[in-house]
């Protein structure tokens, strides 16, 4: 399906919901962190935009969408709870290497609220964040508040970009559209560099 088609289907679906609007913005963003297909982003970019222009409360639009990922971040946390929990018992029957556990827990201690306060404005892995926090035992709170400033940031900014620079909607998806692909292409690059740099580590640990 087409981008413009998707578009059009889901403001209909939109306009159809009536006062229940809030309630499917808060399902598109809290199912896009466990199900990253799903059109989330497509929705709440039409909220933005419906909030702005009188067809929807503003405040209730940004209160929902952002509760809606903090909700999606918090069920991913609770699933990588349950994930890290199976990798410990691997490790302690030693069918994996427990330093190497250790290690990844100990970075992601480290550097994961950096990643969880970007996560909302890196598409398509987002979700894999919070996953990664709960199996580092990362505190659900500290989760829930780096997760939630992300979400409410990336919402303001939609809804600023549909009062203030995009002149009609078909503006508001080109610009949310471009900056997807601009941000998928940065984390491919990243992730590329990343595994290129630990693939050159550790041939020279071999050496």
């Amino acid at each position: 399906m087409e981008a413009s088609q998707l578009y059009a289907r889901l403001s209909e679906l939109l306009a159809r919901t009536g006062p229940a609007a809030p309630l499917l913005l808060f399902f598109a963003a809290f199912v896009e962190y466990l199900f990253p297909p799903f059109p989330g982003d497509a929705l709440v970019v039409l909220g933005a935009w419906y909030a702005t222009h009188g067809q929807l409360s503003w405040p209730v639009t940004f209160a929902s969408v952002t509760l809606g990922a903090v909700a999606g971040a918090a069920a991913d946390w609770r699933l990588g709870r349950w994930l890290g929990g199976r990798v410990d018992a691997r490790a302690a029957r030693g069918r994996l290497d427990r330093a190497r556990v250790e290690r990844f827990e100990a970075a992601y201690r480290r550097w994961g609220p950096i990643l969880l306060v970007a996560n909302r404005f890196l598409p398509g892995v987002r979700g894999f964040f919070f996953l990664a926090a709960g199996a580092a035992r990362i505190p659900l709170w500290e989760v829930l508040v780096f997760g939630g400033l992300s979400a409410a940031a990336w919402n303001g900014l939609l809804l600023f970009a549909g009062a203030s620079v995009a002149r009609n909607l078909e503006e508001l998806v080109r610009i949310a559209e471009r900056y997807t692909v601009a941000a998928g292409a940065a984390v491919a690059v990243a992730t590329a560099v990343a595994l290129a740099a630990w693939a050159w580590r550790r041939r020279r640990r071999k050496a």
